[in-house]
């Protein structure tokens, strides 16, 4: 599958961002058409079905993305002890 270059996936979420919030305040049929051809391109570049899946997908392909379950980093690290010879009696 080919992938969108990370500049055209910001400018399509931030697209659909102040489109999404124009179309809340609007609703103008032009807004919302715009609204659904920036959501169609965000899913084919993405190659997602739903554009909620579509904007997850765009946001963590972008420079400085981070996994949301980063867990595993916060964990504490289990200390190395090194096994202690018995000695003879």
């Amino acid at each position: 599958m080919l992938m969108a270059h990370p500049a055209v996936l910001r400018d399509l979420v931030e697209q659909y961002e102040a489109l999404s919030a124009l179309h809340a305040e609007d609703g103008s049929p032009e807004s919302r058409q715009r609204l659904n051809d920036v959501a169609y391109t965000l899913c084919v570049s993405t190659g997602t079905r739903d554009v909620d899946a579509a904007l997850i997908a765009a946001r963590h392909r972008l420079p400085g993305a981070r996994v949301e379950d980063d867990s595993l980093l916060d964990a504490p690290e289990e200390p190395h002890t090194t096994p202690v010879p018995a000695t003879e009696a």
